[in-house]
């Protein structure tokens, strides 16, 4: 049994503005590590283990296939695929083309797929998760990882467990968009709960007959795309106009709260963190001064749980307390903490104001 891992680099990335934009999102940035996040992944799924597992699919912007290689090569990793999309549509037509393009190659191949942007700190762990699994897969469930829970956050959609069927294995009984703290306060003490970091493990025959059930217009517009787009070695440029047609939704909402095959492994403790803010990246530093986190060339003062960056200019800050600071070449982001998860209001208002340059 093969495992093709396929790594979704779609991600805009609006609240890791201004350092996350549409001509380098934030997932090809060094935010944790000395390596890119992307780079991270290829790492990650690189790693020396007893499965079988391919080398990696990459699904990106087509103008961002510079970068891919790039960072592949600097891994020396040879992708197996690189799926170059001419817009974004969501994750239900990614998880559609890689069902039809491996499920063609390997009718009994099982599919990993993860996002590119997210931090994983035990990846060996991950792996003895992911071979876990691989039980569920095999009885023709559609699987996921259900993250075990460490506070009552309100930026992560939920899993609610339902019947065991399995050793740390189970039923889903509903997917929960991202809730309020008093329901995230009391997800956290049921215990029934755990964090969605949107990683799937799929056989594809399981994925195409869900599409065929509940999204078939999907995975008729996703076989046309392919049977018109154009293939140059292992890069597929998906048909602009075929691909534009597809409809805009995610895998979660258009597969997995619908379907009754599916499966979630938990609790996964992994040091996960999808890398979803300001915030978070301030919460994850190592070396904190006085609970600052400084990466760059920062001049503080009487400064306290805060976060400065800067990709070039000189920041001086002075009595700073829990605030956000990150300086580009082009832009200055100045936040509380703990308003981090608005950054992305920034961005729409930028959009709307046609700030294209800045974007």
């Amino acid at each position: 049994m093969k495992i093709f891992p396929v790594i979704m680099c779609g991600g805009s990335g609006t609240r890791m503005w201004p350092l996350s934009t549409g001509n380098q999102p934030k997932q090809y940035h060094k935010i944790v590590t000395q390596n890119t996040m992307f780079q991270e992944t290829l790492r990650r799924i690189n790693i020396k283990s007893k499965l079988n597992i391919a080398p990696p699919t990459i699904v990106c912007s087509k103008d961002h296939q510079a970068i891919v290689t790039k960072q592949c090569l600097a891994e020396n990793i040879t992708p197996h695929h690189i799926v170059l999309e001419p817009m974004g549509r969501n994750t239900a037509a990614v998880g559609a083309i890689i069902a039809e393009i491996i499920g063609k190659e390997e009718p009994d191949g099982i599919v990993l797929l993860l996002p590119a942007d997210h931090h994983i700190g035990d990846p060996d762990k991950f792996w003895e998760y992911i071979n876990h699994g691989l039980q569920a897969v095999k009885g023709g469930f559609l699987t996921t990882l259900g993250i075990l829970p460490t506070r009552p956050d309100t930026g992560f959609g939920y899993i609610h467990q339902g019947k065991s069927i399995g050793h740390n294995i189970y039923e889903i009984k509903e997917f929960v968009e991202k809730p309020e703290l008093n329901l995230a306060e009391a997800y956290l003490a049921s215990g029934e709960y755990f964090w969605n970091a949107g990683i799937f493990l799929f056989s594809c025959w399981a994925m195409s007959n869900s599409f065929t059930e509940f999204a078939p217009d999907i995975l008729q517009d996703v076989k046309y795309t392919l049977s018109v787009s154009n293939i140059e070695g292992n890069v597929i440029h998906l048909d602009a106009a075929a691909f534009e047609k597809c409809r805009n939704v995610s895998i979660d909402y258009a597969i997995m709260e619908r379907s009754n095959n599916v499966a979630m492994v938990a609790p996964v403790d992994i040091q996960w963190n999808d890398i979803g803010s300001w915030g978070a990246i301030h919460d994850m530093s190592s070396e904190l001064k006085n609970g600052n986190a400084e990466l760059g060339d920062i001049i503080s003062i009487d400064c306290k749980g805060s976060y400065l960056r800067s990709e070039g200019l000189a920041v001086a800050a002075i009595g700073l307390e829990n605030m956000i600071v990150v300086a580009t070449k082009t832009s200055i982001l100045i936040a509380p903490l703990d308003r981090a998860q608005d950054v992305k209001k920034i961005v729409e208002q930028l959009r709307s104001s046609r700030r294209d340059d800045l974007l």
